[in-house]
């Protein structure tokens, strides 16, 4: 078993930035694939950023690349998000999958751990 627990939520004017944390525990954290995920009113989960265990691989959605970057230090994951719009409002989830690929998934099925969401509002 993995246990996460995200941090940093909150509300941000459009094109501020705020820093999401996932504390990970449980099982060997390194092992791992890690992801974060949000999902909007009304709208289905979707998959933003994933990086894999070595913390070398990463992946962004394309709404979010160039603005979002996934990074990871022992057993904490972070999201730094700059430039923050009003579409970016949603809860934000922390996801974990054993890396038992090279190439770390963004099927939101591939992983069997996670969080229980941080908000976040981006005022516009």
């Amino acid at each position: 078993q993995v246990q996460l627990v995200e941090s940093g939520g909150g509300l941000v004017q459009t094109g501020g930035s705020l820093t999401l944390s996932c504390a990970a525990s449980g099982r060997t954290v390194s092992d791992y694939h890690m992801g974060w995920f949000r999902q909007a009113p009304g709208k289905d989960r979707v998959f933003v950023a994933v990086i894999d265990s070595s913390g070398r691989i990463a992946s962004y959605a394309n709404s979010v690349k160039r603005r979002f970057a996934i990074s990871r230090d022992k057993n904490t994951v972070y999201l730094q998000m700059n430039s923050l719009q009003p579409e970016d409002t949603a809860v934000y989830f922390c996801a974990a999958a054993f890396a038992s690929e090279s190439i770390p998934s963004r099927l939101e099925g591939e992983f069997p751990y996670w969080g229980q969401g941080t908000q976040v509002t981006v005022s516009s």
